[in-house]
């Protein structure tokens, strides 16, 4: 129960936290209502950086949602060009996160990271189809023990300002191991062979490591 009222919070959160602190302690200096808005928000700064235990299902027949949030597009597109996938056309389920999800990435199926390229650009609202090609993102390519090629794309959304990805080339991760953050709303993209069944629809609501996207 403890761990339910107050979840891990990840690496990335201390120093977030500590500022909201330190700036609510100033506010109640000044006035007293400021100060109840500013411990609001530390709050929720805690609750947006927080890192809870997730439990995989530990079937590599399944994919994983590599996020929290709601599946906003479901659609067939050709790969990320920027990892030489764009000869082929992938399933890609996009999940949104907004500022109050959980925003720690994790990785949909046990495999080996092949590559990982960083990208610069907008922050136009990550619920967009077009911020898929748009916004600032990091894209991780790796591949399974049976030669199947996937893609996870981190997306920066209106207000996320930094990616951390946590992991690096030819790291080998198991499924709904952690692989990263997005710092305050932002939307993660999955891209898999069209030999994998849909399990989840769009609208749906889905939990990092254990709602279950596809079977092969």
């Amino acid at each position: 129960m403890f761990d339910i009222i107050f979840p891990p919070l990840h690496k990335e959160g201390y120093r977030m936290l500590a500022i909201a602190a330190i700036v609510t302690m100033l506010l109640i200096l000044v006035n007293k209502i400021l100060g109840a808005i500013g411990f609001i928000l530390t709050i929720w700064v805690y609750y947006f950086f927080r890192d809870p235990e997730r439990y995989p299902i530990n079937d590599d027949t399944f994919l994983v949602s590599p996020a929290d949030g709601v599946i906003s597009l479901i659609t067939n597109v050709r790969g990320p060009k920027e990892l030489n996938m764009e000869n082929k056309e992938y399933q890609r389920v996009s999940v949104f996160m907004n500022v109050f999800n959980c925003h720690v990435n994790r990785v949909p199926i046990s495999g080996k990271i092949d590559e990982i390229f960083y990208k610069p650009g907008k922050f136009i609202d990550a619920s967009l189809d077009k911020a898929s090609e748009d916004n600032e993102r990091n894209l991780i390519k790796y591949s399974n023990s049976s030669g199947k090629t996937f893609a996870i794309v981190q997306i920066a959304g209106l207000i996320a300002r930094r990616i951390i990805c946590e992991v690096k080339q030819g790291q080998n991760l198991n499924q709904g191991d952690r692989i990263g953050i997005i710092r305050f709303g932002s939307r993660v993209d999955l891209y898999f062979d069209n030999d994998y069944k849909l399990l989840a629809k769009q609208g749906q609501t889905v939990v990092a490591g254990e709602s279950l996207l596809a079977k092969i």
